[in-house]
């Protein structure tokens, strides 16, 4: 049973929370082409006139020369809907030649560094070179999965072409939109609300289109905020596709600084548009009171619209909710048109059983939304990221409906872009390397990392399937088990009598295709649901005809029990999988594993867009994050040094997921590599003895190709010098904070002590920059502060001993000095951020820094083996007469 948001009543039973519908009707889908008229084909037929008799001649001319046009339209439907575009070999051939005389500049300098040992600083060169070797080999982990890049065109027009054809069914795949949201305060209801717009206006037919919202929190603000959202969309959806609107969030359409007139030649758009920024503006006034009114909760717990007390007032004690906003039939937008369908999902938590987070929330939205709608496909959002570009749908359809390789793809993963960056990325968030550099290399050898949001997955691939396995079902959308009572038919009750599971009334050629499965089989994989297994085995996704509402609302509440997971393989085969708070590397790399190739798409406009972390405390416990999840996987079953061996993963494509989660123990001889040059300042000795010429050739030969193989990288890929040089920084800023907690947390999760890790703060768009300057304390600003107050000191303490020994310590002097202001420099927006608006750090920050030196000093000032070693007798003064 289903019911309108503004108007919900409910009850409260074992199974679940469901809601009844007085307003939105039944909840249909039907897999089966509806008929979807292109606009202006009215038009156009009303226009048809006769020719006068002198005309007959050009006319049949002109419907020649149409049925030529029409054989060249169906000509170009029937080409490739996208393209592989290689870097040019003038551009990535160079870039590979650097890359091989950069490996053999490092096997003679290595040689050349452990041949010649600098004997009175041993133990400071043993240490620089076994660091030296780790860093070698972590850069040749990151750089041979870059060897094939290639990009990726798409034709849309070639789409339409095919599967869009006028007065014929729309042939477009239906799509499943999954948001997922765990805190309204932390995540601002008014993005999540931007979010869902943005995907209820996408350019995609509307009956193929279902968005469901996960709330992990059982909040009613959020479950109020959908309702208004409801609401709003009925006059925004139209309004974007009168006027082709782009961006179709309104929060950023309306806070884009452009000439929205630009053509824009429509006579009312300009009328419209101001009565639509009015309505907008008053929808955020309604949203904004709803969060002042959860701010105060009531002593009995909070009470919906009809009395009725809210089941979610415990978030950690609540059964399952699911509630229709927008359904199929009854949600109409204020033209009389239909709106794509909108489902609440509010999974059942109970205490003593394991959530998993982000990845439980993910699996139940994959099993409720294969019960209500069973898309094929499925797009995967965190509530702050809302869709840029209006036909990101299409463009993935170009991919995963290619009739010859669409079934080998198991997602089309887009780009990460943010709004609400400073300019000078001070903190790389934009993450530009990765994006435009890594990713675009991994697309030319399996496909890229599956990285967590802007995803469009293959159903098939998500249950564990193997591409093109032949020995997996098939059935059709019409043959659905008895057993299921889904279906609305006359013999319904005859079936309650039955006490064995079986699949039964299947065709004859379904039947010995399933002859070797039975249905115990089945629900240990997937689940005690029978609607939810004859969803999985439908390849072509889709609910039959005649579904009965009723059931399949109740059967969805049972697929998001807490207890539905028990004893089957959700988490290990199946769907998003457990075990690491990075669950998206974990799911990406179980699906190469078993075959598949991803895509990846980089549409001219962005396809998705976001918030980032604008602070650096923040910044630093997101990079946090990502860095235990690979450490958690390091140390887990699926660590790709010794999982997958079944010859489905290419070599290259496990180093690179390799290095994906061995990244963070580079940490370790980082942050010992950025304290050797305060050690050396302040010793005396040096880790580099003195250069001989052949020495002083390999050690410029090692910097030239260093510089080269940049350069060239930054040519090909064409990422600007800034990004490349702020992603340099802060890889050095989160190597010795961030990822050197991971690794011990890491280390800490063996040993049997979990870390806990809570969702990060978003900030509206009109606020974005308010937290810019905010200072959050936490322990990972201590190593980095202390790396720049030793290196300080250190450069005080060799300047003052150069000028007490003369001309000849000047120059071993800048030797040192080089590598302390390679510290320094690399640390710099570190430093920044740590000074604040205000440019004072914070005491805490210094006293511990200063605390972590002393301590420091006074070790190495202990040990002997950084002091010179006396021989021969003691020699002392022994008076003037001596």
């Amino acid at each position: 049973m289903v019911m309108s948001a503004a108007s919900a009543t409910g009850s409260l039973s074992r199974n679940g929370f469901r809601f009844s519908d007085q307003q939105n009707g039944d909840y249909n889908q039907h897999n089966d082409g509806q008929a979807f008229s292109v606009a202006g084909s009215e038009d156009f037929e009303a226009q048809k006139a006769f020719y006068s008799n002198e005309e007959k001649r050009k006319d049949k001319r002109s419907l020649m020369s149409n049925d030529q046009e029409d054989e060249n339209l169906l000509a170009e439907a029937r080409q490739p809907l996208w393209r592989k575009v290689p870097i040019a070999s003038s551009l990535i051939n160079p870039y590979r030649i650097v890359i091989l005389l950069r490996l053999v500049i490092l096997v003679f300098f290595f040689h050349l560094r452990i041949t010649t040992p600098v004997h009175d600083a041993l133990a400071l060169w043993i240490i620089s070179v076994v660091c030296e070797i780790w860093l070698a080999l972590s850069w040749i982990v990151d750089q041979l999965p870059k060897w094939f890049p290639v990009t990726r065109e798409t034709y849309l027009e070639r789409l339409s072409l095919r599967f869009e054809r006028e007065e014929e069914p729309n042939l477009l795949v239906p799509v499943d939109i999954f948001v997922t949201t765990a805190d309204p305060f932390k995540e601002p209801p008014i993005i999540t609300a931007n979010t869902v717009l943005s995907v209820l206006s996408v350019d995609y037919p509307v009956e193929k289109v279902t968005c469901y919202v996960s709330d992990d929190s059982a909040s009613m603000l959020l479950f109020d905020t959908l309702s208004e959202t409801a609401e709003f969309a009925r006059i925004w959806v139209p309004f974007c596709n009168k006027y082709n609107i782009e961006t179709r969030a309104p929060e950023f359409y309306f806070s884009e600084k452009l000439d929205y007139l630009k053509d824009k030649v429509h006579p009312t758009f300009v009328k419209d548009r101001r009565a639509m920024k009015r309505e907008y503006e008053e929808f955020k006034v309604k949203i904004n009171v709803l969060v002042t009114k959860a701010l105060k909760k009531p002593e009995e717990g909070w009470v919906m619209q009809d009395g009725n007390p809210w089941p979610g007032s415990n978030m950690d004690d609540h059964p399952g909710m699911i509630q229709v906003c927008l359904g199929s039939t009854g949600a109409l937008d204020k033209e009389g048109k239909e709106l794509p369908r909108l489902v609440y999902v509010s999974r059942e938590k109970r205490p003593g059983y394991q959530h998993h987070r982000k990845a439980g929330a993910m699996n139940a939205l994959v099993r409720v939304s294969a019960v209500l709608s069973n898309a094929p496909f499925a797009l995967n959002l965190d509530c702050d990221q809302y869709i840029n570009n209006s036909k990101v749908l299409r463009e993935s359809m170009c991919f995963l409906m290619d009739p010859q390789l669409g079934k080998k793809f198991c997602y089309v993963q887009f780009p990460k872009r943010f709004d609400g960056i400073d300019c000078n990325d001070r903190y790389a968030n934009h993450n530009t390397v990765f994006f435009d550099i890594n990713m675009k290399c991994l697309d030319g050898i399996q496909g890229p990392l599956y990285v967590g949001t802007g995803c469009v997955f293959n159903r098939q691939a998500l249950y564990g399937f193997d591409p093109l396995s032949d020995k997996r079902p098939k059935m059709k959308s019409c043959c659905w088990p008895s057993s299921c009572s889904c279906c609305s038919s006359d013999s319904e009750s005859s079936s309650d009598d039955e006490s064995d599971q079986e699949l039964a009334d299947f065709d004859d050629e379904e039947e010995e295709e399933l002859s070797f499965m039975s249905l115990k089989s089945l629900e240990k994989r997937f689940g005690q649901s029978p609607v939810f297994i004859a969803s999985v085995l439908m390849e072509d996704g889709g609910l039959p005809k005649g579904t009965n509402t009723r059931v399949l609302i109740k059967e969805a509440i049972h697929v998001v029990s807490c207890d539905y997971e028990e004893k089957t393989e959700w988490g290990k085969e199946i769907g998003w999988l457990y075990g690491s708070v990075t669950e998206d590397i974990l799911t990406g790399f179980n699906m190469h594993c078993r075959g598949w190739k991803s895509v990846y798409c980089m549409p001219k406009k962005a396809a998705f867009k976001g918030s980032a972390p604008i602070n650096l405390s923040d910044r630093l416990h997101q990079v946090l994050k990502w860095a235990s999840g690979s450490t958690e996987i390091f140390f887990s079953g699926y660590c790709p040094l010794w999982y997958g061996y079944s010859g489905k993963l290419k070599w290259l494509q496990r180093l690179a997921y390799t290095n994906s989660i061995v990244y963070p123990f580079t940490s370790i001889p980082l942050l010992i590599y950025c304290t050797i040059p305060a050690v050396c300042l302040l010793t005396g000795k040096f880790i580099i003895p003195t250069l001989s010429d052949l020495a002083s050739i390999w050690l410029m030969a090692l910097f030239i190709s260093m510089i080269l193989t940049c350069v060239l990288e930054l040519r090909w890929s064409g990422v600007s010098i800034q990004d490349w040089w702020r992603n340099e920084q802060f890889w050095v800023i989160g190597g010795v904070s961030a990822h050197l907690f991971a690794v011990f947390q890491g280390l800490l999760k063996v040993g049997g002590v979990n870390t806990n890790f809570s969702v990060r703060a978003k900030s509206a768009h009109d606020t974005s920059f308010g937290q810019f300057y905010l200072f959050k304390w936490t322990a990972l600003l201590i190593p980095p502060t202390s790396l720049v107050i030793l290196n300080m000191v250190g450069i005080v303490a060799g300047i003052s001993d150069a000028i007490n020994n003369g001309y000849d310590s000047w120059v071993p002097f800048l030797g040192k000095l080089f590598f302390s202001l390679w510290v320094i420099v690399h640390l710099y927006p570190f430093l920044k951020g740590l000074m604040g608006k205000q440019n004072r750090t914070p005491t805490i920050v210094i006293l511990w820094s200063i605390l972590v030196a002393i301590i420091f000093s006074m070790i190495w000032v202990r040990i002997d083996i950084f002091l010179p070693k006396q021989t021969g007798p003691a020699l002392r003064q022994c008076g003037i007469r001596c």
